[in-house]
């Protein structure tokens, strides 16, 4: 009797608690040991809100987990995953890895199905481990289903997930072959889909609890993992049972504690965000107030030298232009301030519509990069003066304006300009860094690199940048050899950061706009640290287009790395290198860009490189790519083929000023000799930027 009361109790607990309702769970989701969105040792269907990014750090006596898990779409989730095995060495070569504790690289990735409705769950499945080299390959199905507080998840799993085997495999009964699977260790960076959903299978769950005190969430769980075939040794599992909690210290911090296997603490971090969320906070001069003072036809010299110089320092115009032409009003110039070129265009019409001469009709403002010019938009006088001048509640009218082809006259009536420095310079930090070497878990390279510019003509560029090493510790990169059969293009890293200084890249380039959306280059010179010689590109880039197609076409020479005034010289070794490539930016993801590589590679093997690029609303990018050549598995080495990921970030949103400025973090499992393209300083692609109102 007492135990019925006792159940009694619980059950009407349990249901004040959920209000007898379905609950709709906040958008705070927690990320599992392994990083991604779950429990502790397993996952859950839940996703985070798109764009959230997390940074997890999760320990215990067996296992360091590194990871970083990014919300890609509200459909996909991706995370990439360092795992330190404390009891075990990297090699058993003490000269080539030391003390180090041998680390494991992973990405993992979980595609929701359907969302949670009133009655159904939201159900998710999953890789974990994908290319790695099996330590923790799996594959689940899970569900997951809200009540009042709580959430409920229930899935099955298989590989490291469902080693206790407590259900048998479903897919035993389509096709025997399933019920065994390889549970060897393989090379890492090499798939082995042809182990998906094979062997034991096991039941998993459990539930996470929002405490009434908001900062605290309980979790409680059951795993399928009886840890049978672990790396880190012998790891004895007192219970299937797991517990633990997590605390939100800030909007941006959580810390967790676990109790796991009946005899282990978890104990870890997460440092979160969200990309889209990520907003700029700039000292920045307010826009032009609407004040006009209607000019003669022929522009004073003092009105047009203030217009320039607003143009300049207020809309971002480094070298602004003036010019008449009939009814029309131009204006152009490089924009090197507003990432959004529309701010730049608000404010540089604001100036003119101030001192605008009066049988003006149209301004036109081109933006220019690089002295290329992008993209023109086209502005109706009458329509922008209504605007600034406010119209009555109710009888808006749209703006006229549109964007446009270049359009620059050649010959006018009158032209200003503030002539361009044609001489510039630069004095820039380098952090080069390497993960998860065998000789050193994190590798770097801090340098200073300064580069200058000089404009021969408005269409010839001379630049160079010499790098000075201050700090590095490549001093314990041993690799010397490579276990390829291909020109080593890439793995003579280490021979050429040793040296103090040298010269990175001295070339000239010659930018020319060929009209009707073609843009070309030529340069020739030291194009990059490894590799010189002379090239071409050319893009067809429709303005305001879904599509876009670019070729080039290089003949390089390997510098030769033995000291830095030999890197001056070149080796014997020569290749002919280019590829054609499409980008696409599909009508159905607007944040999405596509980008196929066909072509010849620095080893002479040929193949393609595809990347796929998500653009988030702060301006971050991240992307990730893959290249496959004809060289197989064997020949290439370890990681089977080149691939990584890629993360663009904007300066402007850490910044006092806006700028058009952004920084790249790269990661690449490992570096090899197959697969590699030619490092050129300036992509065309990427120079119009403003010919996509998406990407910019």
């Amino acid at each position: 009797m007492k135990k019925k009361y006792l159940y009694s109790l619980m059950a009407m607990a349990v249901a004040a608690a959920c209000h007898a309702e379905t609950y709709v769970p906040p958008d705070n989701t927690t990320q599992s040991d392994f990083g991604g969105v779950g429990l502790l040792q397993t996952p859950t269907a839940r996703m985070a809100r798109e764009g959230a990014f997390s940074f997890n750090y999760h320990d215990n006596d067996q296992y360091r987990f590194y990871s970083g898990s990014i919300q890609l779409f509200p459909w996909l989730e991706t995370t990439l995953r360092y795992t330190d095995v404390r009891t075990r060495k990297y090699s058993n070569v003490e000269a080539f890895s030391g003390n180090q504790t041998y680390k494991d690289k992973s990405f993992d990735m979980k595609l929701r199905l359907w969302e949670e409705g009133y009655w159904l769950p939201q159900v998710a499945v999953g890789l974990r481990d994908i290319g790695g080299t099996g330590l923790f390959d799996s594959e689940y199905l899970v569900a997951s289903k809200a009540w009042g507080p709580f959430d409920f998840s229930l899935g099955i799993g298989w590989g490291y997930l469902g080693t206790s085997g407590n259900i048998k495999n479903p897919f035993c009964s389509v096709s025997g072959s399933y019920c065994y699977r390889d549970t060897s260790y393989h090379s890492a960076g090499s798939l082995s889909a042809g182990n998906m959903f094979h062997g034991p299978s096991a039941l998993f769950g459990g539930v996470e609890y929002q405490t009434p005190w908001q900062p605290l969430r309980l979790k409680l769980e059951y795993e399928g993992n009886n840890y049978s075939d672990e790396y880190a040794g012998v790891i004895e599992q007192k219970s299937k049972f797991n517990v633990g909690a997590v605390y939100r210290l800030s909007n941006w911090a959580d810390a967790s504690l676990s109790y796991e296997r009946g005899n282990t603490f978890m104990f870890g971090f997460t440092l979160h965000t969200n990309f889209n969320d990520l907003r700029h906070y700039w000292t920045d001069s307010r826009r032009p107030a609407y004040e006009p003072q209607p000019q003669d036809a022929v522009l004073q010299h003092t009105v047009v030298a203030n217009q320039l110089t607003q143009l300049k320092y207020n809309a971002g115009y480094i070298d602004p232009k003036i010019q008449i032409k009939g009814d029309t009003l131009y204006v152009s110039g490089d924009q090197e301030k507003y990432r959004d070129g529309d701010e730049g265009v608000v404010r540089a019409n604001r100036i003119i519509m101030n001192d605008l001469p009066a049988d003006i009709r149209t301004i036109k403002v081109t933006e220019n990069s690089v002295n290329l010019p992008q993209v023109t938009t086209e502005t109706d006088v009458a329509s922008l003066k209504r605007h600034l001048e406010g119209e009555p509640l109710g009888q808006e009218t749209p703006l006229l304006q549109k964007r446009e082809n270049p359009d620059i006259p050649e010959n006018t009536e009158q032209g200003w300009y503030i002539e361009k420095s044609r001489f510039n310079y630069s004095l820039d930090p380098v952090l080069n860094q390497s993960v998860g070497g065998p000789e050193n878990f994190y590798m770097y390279q801090l340098g200073v690199m300064g580069t200058a510019d000089y404009w021969l003509t408005d269409h010839l560029l001379t630049t160079g940048s010499l790098f000075v090493n201050l700090a590095n510790n490549y001093s314990k990169f041993n690799y010397t050899s490579s276990d390829s059969v291909l020109p080593r293009v890439r793995t003579r890293v280490r021979e050429y950061v040793e040296n103090n200084y040298y010269i990175n890249n001295l070339q000239a380039n010659y930018f020319q706009y060929l009209g009707n959306g073609f843009y070309g280059q030529v340069y020739g010179g030291y194009l990059e640290t490894m590799f010189g010689g002379v090239g071409t590109e050319v893009l067809w880039r429709p303005l305001d287009s879904d599509w876009a197609i670019g070729v080039n076409a290089n003949y390089v020479k390997q510098r030769d790395w033995t000291s830095p005034t030999d890197m001056m010289k070149f080796t014997n070794y020569s290749v002919k290198t280019g590829h054609l490539t499409a980008y696409w930016n599909p009508s159905f993801a607007p944040d999405v860009l596509m980008k196929l590589s066909v072509g010849q590679y620095l080893a002479g093997d040929k193949g393609a490189t595809f990347e796929v690029a998500k653009h988030f609303d702060s301006g971050i990018v991240v992307g990730t790519y893959a290249t496959i050549t004809n060289v197989s598995p064997q020949e290439y080495g370890e990681g089977d083929f080149t691939k990584g990921v890629y993360i663009s970030v904007p300066m402007d949103l850490f910044s006092a000023y806006p700028t058009r400025s952004r920084a790249q973090v790269s990661w690449s499992p490992l570096t090899r000799d197959g697969g590699q393209m030619l490092g050129r300083k300036f992509d065309l692609y990427s120079m119009t930027s403003d010919r996509n109102v998406n990407f910019r």
